[in-house]
């Protein structure tokens, strides 16, 4: 995963998992997308920042993603995915992908 912010791989996944989901109909192939990228950021995570880290920041995806559900009801579906999208990148940029590895 050299030179790919692992943030964006996060942020990506998030985004990706629901375009997924929504335009194929099919919740599961959605969570594939975000599984599998989930996977590939931890692993940018922890090369970077070490496992304390990556296993904040993967918390952080997983509450990203239920969270993104209940703030879809406030303000729409996709603003939520991009919101907590911009959020998972933000914190991964601050905690990890800063660093030189």
């Amino acid at each position: 995963m050299a030179g790919v912010p692992a943030g964006l791989v996060a942020a990506g996944g998030l985004i990706g998992g629901y375009g997924v989901a929504r335009w194929t109909k099919r919740r599961p192939l959605g969570g594939v997308a975000l599984a599998a990228a989930g996977a590939l950021a931890a692993k940018g995570w922890r090369e970077k920042a070490g496992n304390g880290t990556a296993a904040v920041l993967g918390g952080l995806y997983v509450a990203a993603f239920a969270g993104s559900h209940p703030l879809a009801k406030k303000v729409g579906a996709w603003p939520s995915v991009f919101a907590v999208a911009g959020g998972v990148g933000l914190a991964s940029w601050v905690l990890a992908d800063r660093r030189e590895g």
